[in-house]
């Protein structure tokens, strides 16, 4: 076998050559676009590229996991966390189709992936071999690209374009699959040169429009979303937000980027703002359920997106653009002249503070059982500037959107609109590896962690440090509610009463303990951050005390 020889990263031309089996060849080219980490679950039909990780130089770092949704989930929270593709190696058959949920969420949120799946070999398909499965058909309605790489020469410019295409605007998940038997082959070719499309700048009238729109607005709200943060716009959206004195609401990933307690900052009037405001302007996300299908009272409404394809076509828009999302933001701050919303703004500090004081209480709240808005109470205090913080949960982690207000970008993970349960273990892993000297705290319901936490013997395998809170209220508590609301009665909404998850936490080699007592939160909280170990706070909590939302999703 020739060993592969791989210039390193930035510095290969496409007159130097690769060689090497299959296995070895889509290293280097992952390398070459800056994967760190090969996320897996162990399968033959993908052998070859474990021996490309390993004989690569230096090696690259095989995670494994015991569930393939992890891997998946972990490289595209990777994604999410470096803007880099993130990589997931999937063994052929159920191995694909147990990571389809990660791909679909990766594709709602906008999140940079490449999943390579093994498929059975070329020379026996069509006879019945273990796992023969057409696999692209059924990934290519929740991905970009999905395609077959049906031979070893294939590998090197086919994963060049996957991871290419991956980190484009608007960026989302690839898929190829490569036969068996064509993986153990060895090829030759070009060396891979990482390379993006050049931005496309923003149209320049769409921009004189906008900013007129906002030079006659008296009560404009802004809404920054997961792909300002994608884009690398969070510099410039700050620099904008502060020199217009723009009231501003995060979600998604877009949290962080005026940090919390920011002057401006007004996601704790969130209500009155997007009710009262006359001009909503919505960049780097959907105007999709979360934000009522982009329907603000009498407001007119402006969307902003990174791609023409993102830019709402069911929404009655006063104005939009599309582009490069740093030179949107730097566009409508040279074309400002000024304005006076210091009245409005001022008046939503001042619903953020009498919220703020409303909260108090139940941040606060001695009752048995805990309410869980008193988990948050503790927790918050406790959490460092760069923290990251994962939530994986319906009702208990609706506080926390609440409640938890980053104070840098790019430290806020949630499953997005796709909203998936089961994320959580697979991006605690991928914050672990990506932010090694931060605090990273996985919000759990105790529903959500039925998916994935036997993830929990990964993180000790691999000697990650995460601090896991649970709010235990022994219900599926987001349809609970609803259905007792519909019929008057629930049905197949609750679950075993005070489960001793912690339990299985500490038999998978990790610490943990429950907590019934609201005092002893705080307490327990310091135990898990001082253990530097994967340790879980069990909390048990009044399932009656549900998030009051004002939408269902629908």
């Amino acid at each position: 076998m020739t060993d592969v020889t791989v210039p390193a990263a930035g510095s290969a031309t496409p007159s130097e050559d690769l060689s090497g089996h299959a296995g070895e060849l889509a290293v280097a080219v992952a390398r070459a676009h800056g994967v760190e980490t090969l996320f897996t679950l162990s399968g033959a039909h993908v052998f070859p590229l474990y021996d490309g990780a390993v004989k690569a130089d230096p090696p690259m770092r095989i995670l494994d996991v015991r569930h393939e949704q992890t891997a998946a989930f972990a490289a595209e929270a990777t994604g999410k966390l470096t803007r880099v593709p993130g990589l997931a190696v999937l063994t052929a058959g159920p191995g694909v189709t147990n990571g389809v949920s990660a791909i679909a969420q990766a594709q709602f949120a906008g999140s940079p992936m490449v999943v390579v799946g093994g498929r059975a070999p070329q020379n026996r398909w069509g006879t019945g071999s273990l796992q023969e499965l057409d696999q692209p058909p059924i990934i290519a309605p929740v991905a970009k690209l999905a395609r077959t790489l049906p031979t070893v020469a294939d590998v090197l410019p086919g994963l060049d374009e996957a991871f290419a295409q991956a980190g484009s605007s608007h960026r989302g998940p690839v898929f190829v699959d490569v036969p068996m038997d064509e993986l153990f082959n060895s090829a030759s070719g070009p060396a891979p040169v990482a390379t993006r499309p050049a931005p496309v700048e923003p149209d320049a009238d769409a921009l004189d429009r906008i900013a007129a729109l906002l030079a006659g607005a008296s009560r404009p709200v802004l809404v920054l979303g997961t792909d300002v943060w994608a884009d690398g716009a969070e510099i410039a959206a700050l620099r904008y937000v502060e020199a217009a004195g723009l009231p501003t609401l995060t979600n998604g990933m877009g949290r962080g980027i005026l940090p919390g307690g920011h002057p401006l900052l007004a996601t704790k009037a969130r209500g009155k703002a997007l009710k009262e405001a006359d001009l909503v302007v919505v960049v780097g996300t959907p105007l999709d359920f979360r934000l009522s299908y982009g329907v603000f009272g009498d407001a007119r409404v402006v969307h902003v997106a990174d791609s023409p394809a993102q830019l709402s076509g069911h929404a009655s828009l006063a104005a939009s653009v599309s582009g490069h999302l740093p030179s949107v933001f730097d566009g409508l701050h040279a074309r400002f002249r000024g304005a006076d919303w210091a009245a409005w703004t001022a008046e939503l500090q001042d619903a953020v503070r009498a919220g703020a004081a409303r909260d108090a209480e139940l941040l606060s709240a001695e009752a048995d059982p805990i309410h869980p808005a008193r988990i948050y109470g503790e927790l918050v205090p406790r959490l460092e500037s760069d923290a990251v913080v994962v939530g994986d949960g319906g009702d208990f982690v609706s506080f926390a959107g609440k409640y938890v207000e980053p104070q840098r970008p790019g430290g806020w993970l949630d499953p997005g609109p796709y909203g998936c349960l089961g994320a959580g273990l697979g991006a605690a892993i991928a914050a672990r590896l990506a932010r090694p000297s931060a605090q990273v705290v996985l919000l759990l319901g105790d529903g959500a962690a039925g998916f994935s936490l036997m993830d929990v013997d990964t993180l000790v395998r691999h000697r990650l440090p995460v601090v896991m809170v649970m709010g235990n209220n022994s219900a599926w508590g987001l349809e609970k509610g609803p259905m007792q609301m519909l019929y008057g009665y629930d049905v197949a909404a609750d679950l075993a009463p005070r489960t001793a998850y912690d339990e299985v936490v500490k038999a998978l080699g990790g610490g943990g303990e429950t907590v019934t007592d609201p005092r002893q939160i705080g307490p327990a909280l310091d135990r898990a951050f001082a253990a530097n170990a994967p340790y879980l706070v069990n909390v048990i909590t009044d399932v009656d005390a549900a998030y009051p939302r004002a939408t269902f999703g629908i």
